[in-house]
């Protein structure tokens, strides 16, 4: 597998009422990569050059994300995974695509894991890293693990978004914290773009676009530190699961319950890696999920 000189469209797409932002690139099967926070689209600019070559990729920035719109400039419980989810799926008829494959990490994942239970028929397969997921529970909220939980409480506040953003120098330093925090295994792998991330959660509304994910996840994520999360019937599509062994926020621990979640599941360590390996490793991360596709589309052979 050898990087591309990437050749990436931009554009914007009407679904549900609100404008997506898409980025894509290359040719071949689909491919949908849904990003988590603090991210949008850029994130997965290096394995975007690595798959190029055998993969249409098409790469939305959330709705309130990016260059996505923000339908609600205050706080909102309106962007939970099923809103999400519902997105997408309008991005696929908008498209015309018919099946895809879908890769997500962080909020991405939970957004992959609604598709898997609604469009089950239009998922060629599931790929995730370091997939957050309901057999989490209350270990989430362990005394260990509330310095790294923190954030989600603060997110809520209506006041996050204008003390985060207060001028370019806070954001900088807020953003970029968890950018080098959890890259476990490299801390230094955003530092090429963090001006970029600094510029798009300064440009209006990306702040609290990107926190009215916890608004609208709080309720739930409050039930599941109870241990209340509803029981859900298992995910049937075929699901691979690579995760990060240096991850600060979701220890490889907790993989434990995974199977309860996905019936028919691919998981292995990532060794060396934290909570972003498509930045930290994008050389392993992007043969990761050439090998499952092209396992599921019957290739042999090394990616």
């Amino acid at each position: 597998m050898t990087e591309s000189n990437l050749s990436i469209r931009h554009r914007t797409i009407a679904v549900n009422g609100v404008t997506l932002h898409v980025a894509s690139a290359g040719h071949g099967r689909p491919l949908v990569l849904l990003h988590g926070w603090p991210e949008f689209w850029l994130t997965w600019e290096p394995v975007m050059r690595r798959l190029a070559d055998r993969f249409e990729l098409i790469v939305p920035d959330l709705r309130g994300f990016g260059a996505s719109e923000k339908p609600d400039a205050g706080p909102s419980d309106r962007a939970g995974a099923e809103v999400h989810a519902a997105d997408v799926v309008g991005l696929l008829d908008a498209l015309g695509i018919a099946r895809a494959g879908f890769v997500g990490h962080d909020v991405g994942a939970y957004v992959g894991q609604a598709l898997g239970r609604r469009i089950p028929e239009r998922l060629t397969g599931l790929f995730f890293f370091d997939c957050p997921y309901p057999g989490i529970g209350p270990r989430l909220a362990a005394p260990e693990m509330l310095a790294e939980i923190w954030y989600q409480s603060f997110h809520v506040k209506p006041f996050a978004a204008a003390t985060v953003g207060a001028s370019s120098e806070s954001c900088r330093l807020y953003i970029g914290h968890f950018l080098r925090h959890w890259a476990g295994g490299n801390p230094a792998a955003f530092d090429d773009v963090l001006e970029s991330f600094v510029d798009n959660f300064m440009a209006a509304d990306n702040l609290q676009g990107g926190f009215n994910w916890y608004v609208s996840a709080q309720e739930g994520r409050l039930a599941m530190i109870r241990g209340e999360a509803p029981a859900l019937a298992p995910i049937t599509v075929p699901t691979c699961i690579r995760w990060g062994t240096r991850d600060p926020l979701f220890p490889y621990a907790w993989t434990d319950r995974l199977g309860d979640t996905f019936a028919d599941l691919d998981l292995a360590p990532f060794e060396g890696v934290g909570h972003f390996p498509h930045r930290e490793a994008p050389d392993a991360a992007a043969a990761e999920i050439a090998r499952f596709f092209g396992r599921l589309a019957g290739e042999s052979g090394p990616p």
